[in-house]
């Protein structure tokens, strides 16, 4: 046991020196697709909403006009999409369309379209929020929260072959004019100057998609042991430098939250049509993007965006359960060999530890406790770059057991289905 308590502190090490030189590499949002400082970042992306504000472009065939342009609400009947909003007086096309689909998201919507409206980029951006089938009056609260500023879009059904999410963002691209279209989650909460961050990021890197990880608010015990891992699977494993510098579709990570993503590229990898049935759309666009040619920019969040994605602990379930298989390809050696690296890495050392303090053998005791160091070490790293305290680093073997538990059930889940916000996918 001991011997193979040293191998796994050897590994761990070489994790170690891999996340902190990945952290390195992770470009802050609005410092143009490098990793500076966050004041440089900062004050590139207030420099790139002053010039977006400024400016708009002429719809084709269209003279560009003067003047300040002003929204209009529009509420169509389900199936219609007027390309009207922004600019809809001047004819000018909006330089960026800000995307919402929102399905019985009532008790959100309202806090993420005031983080919206809170930017000075908004004033002179599209804004569209798409109520999906919802139940609990989330069109009502979308024109509550947004007033003029906002078009509510009635979302058609969802046919044969589409899963939810990306039925809902095809039909918002469809209706959207803007050059920029900037895909959110109801439960994302923008700082004043993520537009302007986020569009810095978009020029800098010649259009393609821009993604990240926004900094997770957590409640409950589940979110705490297992929502953080998202980033620490990229931080440990994923070469930050290939998602930009490599064509290879695989070095790609992405986050449904917060996806801008250039017109232009949208269109030359299919859109979400090309990802129809995808459940886990977000990586699925990404690849496709890079499989287009287009450059996917991975880019540190936290500074700018922050989210809550679940309230309890049988969201968390859900959530992960129709997640985690289908993003392994559904493939089981491969998800049984993540989650026995996992558990041999992070799960065995406290249970030796444990085990040698009943037994009194010093030998193994001091190895455990070494790998438990190193493997919190590797979790703060992680945590560092998503702005959570350190207390969250002493959780990761908590948070293994129960991400081994939520595989399995993802896993089993595959023959019979998964159930999220009311429907059902295979």
């Amino acid at each position: 046991m001991t011997l193979l308590l040293k191998a796994i502190a050897a590994a761990l090490v070489i994790q170690l020196l891999f996340a902190c030189w990945n952290t390195v590499h992770l470009p802050l949002l609005g410092s143009g697709g490098s990793a500076p400082g966050r004041r440089a970042g900062r004050e590139r992306s207030r420099e790139a909403g002053a010039e977006a504000n400024e400016r708009t472009e002429p719809e084709d065939g269209a003279e560009e006009a003067g003047g300040t342009m002003h929204k209009t609400a529009v509420n169509p009947k389900p199936g219609s999409f007027p390309r009207k909003s922004c600019g809809e007086a001047s004819g000018a096309r909006p330089v960026l369309s800000i995307l919402i689909p929102a399905r019985d998201e009532a008790d959100r919507i309202g806090g993420c379209l005031a983080s919206v409206l809170a930017c000075r980029e908004a004033e002179a951006a599209e804004i569209l929020v798409l109520d999906d089938g919802s139940e609990d009056g989330t069109a009502e609260a979308a024109r509550r929260a947004g007033g003029p500023a906002v078009t509510v879009l009635a979302g058609r059904p969802l046919p044969e072959g589409w899963a939810g999410k990306p039925h809902a963002c095809a039909q918002l691209a469809e209706a959207a004019r803007g050059k920029w279209l900037l895909f959110l989650d109801a439960d994302v909460r923008l700082a004043p100057d993520a537009l302007a961050a986020a569009l810095a990021t978009g020029e800098a890197a010649v259009g393609g998609l821009v993604t990240g990880f926004p900094r997770q608010e957590t409640g409950t015990w589940l979110e705490r042991l297992v929502v953080p891992l998202m980033l620490f699977t990229v931080v440990c494993h994923l070469p930050v430098p290939l998602v930009r510098g490599s064509a290879d579709p695989r070095f790609v990570a992405a986050h449904g939250g917060f996806m801008l993503i250039r017109r232009d590229a949208y269109d030359a990898c299919g859109g979400h049509r090309a990802v129809a049935s995808a459940l886990v759309d977000d990586m699925a666009l990404a690849r496709a993007v890079k499989s287009a040619g287009m450059p996917v920019t991975l880019a540190n969040l936290s500074d700018h965006v922050r989210m809550r994605m679940y309230e309890n602990a049988g969201e968390v379930w859900r959530g992960y359960r129709k997640n985690l298989y289908d993003g392994l390809g559904r493939r089981p050696l491969l998800l049984l060999g993540v989650m026995a690296v996992y558990l041999t890495g992070y799960v065995l050392p406290p249970a030796v530890l444990l085990g040698a303090g009943f037994a009194g053998d010093p030998g193994p005791a001091a190895w455990a406790c070494a790998c438990m160091l190193l493997g919190a070490a590797i979790k703060r790293v992680a945590d560092a770059a998503g702005r959570k305290s350190g207390g969250y680093a002493l959780l990761l073997p908590a948070g293994m057991l129960a991400l081994a538990f939520i595989a399995a059930a993802s896993w089993r889940g595959a023959g019979r289905g998964y159930w999220w916000k009311g429907r059902r996918y295979l």
